[in-house]
């Protein structure tokens, strides 16, 4: 994919150093959205078409049957399609001086989609949807129409069958030549981030960071008395009260001193009396926020301090270190041009090298919590994974950097691992976490609230 430079000044927040970003109003939350998109559109979308050599996309979706792109590019104040709603984007090139023409954007609708797809259909004078919609094509001569479907991209394949069909139907078979799956264009648009977006986004992980380490501490957990199952909800009622949305029920696990050996499903488990929360554990919080249209995905670990004790065990702090080196060996790998696959192979052997037992479940992150994009890994695919897996990296996305290391612990006679996940920007050059990432435990109580570093 063609490199999009930015120009990106990632504001690092440290817990201890900055507060914490205010929640906007509903009303001001909706202008942010829609001068993002506006942005995206005007500034980022000439290059992807151009790149992937698609001059007309349509995006096609009925009315809560929506297609993932699709819910990209509606306005705030839009949940769902209406009706039959239907964007069409057509690259209109540069004029005999060269200057930009840039993508004009329509709506094949009843009214104007938001502020950016103006409505390009009466139907007074033309009754058929399908007909007017043809006739745009008609009139505009694209060379290639790109449609979102896809065999292995679930976020680029949101064309359905019957609105296929029937738009396959309404146009003459020299038109239908021109089809193409807009598969990478697609995913190319929903992984790609801009400045503006990554001006926001240190923001958005942040607050996610101060919901996940408030609820690890005291004000959320009673050891002896507070559950895992306790705590997951709890975690879901403070997030609705801030006016905000988990994409996925918050995870909450615990790792002890007991023979119960380590399980990944398990650890979704709900089991909640056996998982009262217990001085002397290491507890492990799942949780993944939306706003302003982009997601967060964060994985951390606390201990419950014993009486005396006034600092995690060093096993603990140890085993912690060892998973931020994997995070290390895994991010100074990312390079645009190389697979998911590669990477993962690569930073597999380095750490295995290295003396660590790793696991590398990393992926895209952005407008879905799963974003489009490569695959690094599933936790239950560590030899690659297929397809998604062999897309490239490419410069101005962002990524989960998820991943678990283990570790034997005498102390226990069993080994644990340390689970983590950090949302991370991959700028062609580099990867920088977007809020810092866990590098000491957390403890609860809490005797400092310094955990968060570059």
């Amino acid at each position: 994919m063609i490199k999009i430079f930015l120009i990106v000044s990632l504001v690092i927040f440290q817990a201890s150093k900055a507060e914490i970003p205010q929640i906007l109003p509903l009303k001001t939350q909706a202008a942010v959205i829609d001068r993002l998109l506006a942005e995206k559109i005007q500034t980022v979308l000439p290059q992807l078409m151009r790149h992937n050599g698609i001059d007309m996309w349509i995006v096609i979706a009925r009315e809560y049957n929506e297609d993932p792109v699709i819910r990209t590019m509606l306005p705030a104040i839009w949940h769902a399609a209406r009706r039959r709603t239907v964007l069409v984007m057509f690259d209109q090139g540069v004029d005999e001086s060269g200057k930009d023409l840039g993508v004009e954007t329509m709506a094949v609708a009843r009214y104007d989609v938001g502020q950016v797809f103006k409505k390009s259909w009466d139907k007074d004078k033309q009754p058929d949807q399908w007909a007017r919609l043809a006739e745009i094509i008609k009139e505009k001569q694209p060379k290639k129409i790109g449609l979102n479907y896809s065999r292995y991209f679930g976020q680029a394949d949101g064309l359905t069958h019957a609105e296929y069909k029937g738009f396959m139907e309404s146009i003459p078979d020299s038109v239908q030549n021109k089809v193409v799956s807009a598969e990478m264009l697609a995913i190319n648009w929903m992984e790609t981030r801009t400045a503006s977006e990554m001006a926001i986004y240190p923001q958005i992980v942040h607050i996610a960071h101060d919901i996940l380490a408030t609820g690890l501490s005291e004000v959320a957990i009673q050891p002896g008395v507070t559950s895992t199952e306790d705590l997951a909800w709890w975690y879901r009622e403070h997030i609705k009260s801030l006016k905000l949305d988990t994409w996925f029920h918050p995870s909450v696990s615990i790792q002890r001193a007991d023979k119960e050996q380590f399980d990944h499903l398990r650890t979704f488990d709900k089991r909640a009396a056996e998982n009262i929360i217990q001085p002397g554990d290491l507890i492990h919080v799942d949780l993944g926020i939306t706003y302003l249209r982009l997601n967060t995905d964060t994985q951390q670990h606390a201990y419950v301090l014993k009486a005396g004790e006034q600092q995690a065990p060093a096993y603990l702090i140890q085993a912690l270190k060892k998973a931020n080196r994997l995070q290390d060996i895994l991010t100074v790998n990312f390079k645009v041009g190389r697979t998911g696959n590669e990477v993962l192979a690569m930073s597999r052997r380095q750490a295995i090298n290295e003396g660590l037992k790793p696991a590398i479940y990393t992926h895209p992150i952005g407008y879905y919590g799963h974003g489009a994009g490569s695959t690094v890994g599933m936790w239950d695919s560590q030899d690659g994974v297929p397809h998604t897996g062999d897309y490239p990296l490419h410069a101005n996305t962002a990524y989960a950097i998820e991943l678990n290391a283990a570790t034997y612990i005498k102390e226990w006679d069993k080994e644990i691992r340390i689970m983590l996940e950090e949302d991370a920007f991959f700028d062609g050059e580099r990867v920088e976490y977007i809020n810092g990432r866990q590098t000491s435990l957390l403890l609860i109580p809490r005797q400092n609230r310094s955990h968060l570093s570059q």
